[in-house]
């Protein structure tokens, strides 16, 4: 019964999931032959259908097509695999190509209704939904001292999101007083029956507590108010084991393949 019901998510997730959401500002999405690629954002990013259509050398060239498409404008760029593609030995293909793997995710898929409930915080820690720049560079630098990197690029995706589509951008913060201790965000497509959960970062010292369960839960009650029948996830490894227990099923796992020039 249960491998019935992961082969209806994987289905529902391959015909309805392997887009792109306009990332707005000067972002732009193009099609080259199967796969859809964004120009324009923080880094250049390519996805496509399960099945390629393409094998052997023609898979090679499109591959090549894309690397050499974003050598020239000076940009890494992501593809984004999932453990059923095909043809099985893409990913083979691109690091041939070039292209290194990053942590692989796991792709998890709930049921609103079942998820949803009322966000229960530790004492002294408040949620809100935010949309104000200055809130989104807070959230930037919250994420930048959780991953030790530079974050800076968030507060202006995050913007553009909101800009281009604002009932279906919902960007949440938890704050202990004035402090920024973790964000999350919801992301709906109309038509389409998911709300992506994105984010759910917590910085080091308030982990453990709650936080990350009561940003999904309420972000499950939103979804089930708008119909939204299921919530998905790409989970890192610490999350993963959290969102399982809370309900949501395993259904493959991605793969970030990165060409850096």
């Amino acid at each position: 019964m249960k491998d019935t019901l992961i082969n209806e998510l994987r289905t529902a997730y391959d015909t309805q999931l392997r887009g792109v959401t306009p990332p707005g500002g000067s972002a732009r999405i193009e099609k080259d032959g199967p796969l859809t690629r964004v120009v324009g954002w923080h880094r250049g990013f390519v996805t496509g259908p399960r099945e390629l259509g393409v094998c052997g050398a023609e898979l090679d060239k499109l591959i090549a097509r894309q690397r050499d498409f974003y050598a020239a404008r000076g940009e890494a760029v992501e593809w984004k695999t999932r453990a059923h593609d095909l043809p099985a030995d893409l990913t083979d293909r691109l690091t041939a190509a070039g292209f290194v793997a990053e942590d692989s995710e796991t792709v998890l898929i709930g049921q609103s209704a079942d998820l949803a409930a009322d966000p229960v915080l530790p004492e002294g820690v408040t949620l809100r939904r935010v949309s104000a720049r200055s809130d989104l560079q807070r959230i930037a630098a919250m994420e930048s001292v959780v991953w030790g990197e530079d974050w800076g690029w968030l507060a202006g995706d995050l913007a553009a999101r909101i800009e281009i589509a604002p009932e279906n951008t919902v960007v949440l913060v938890a704050e202990a007083r004035t402090e920024v201790v973790c964000a999350a965000w919801l992301v709906f497509k109309d038509g389409i029956d998911f709300g992506g959960l994105w984010g759910g970062s917590t910085l080091k010292e308030w982990r453990g507590q709650g936080i990350y369960r009561a940003m999904v839960a309420h972000r499950a009650q939103l979804a089930a108010a708008r119909d939204v029948p299921y919530l998905y996830v790409d989970a890192s490894a610490d999350s993963a084991p959290i969102l399982t227990r809370l309900g949501l099923h395993a259904v493959t796992t991605t793969t970030p393949y990165v060409w850096s020039p």
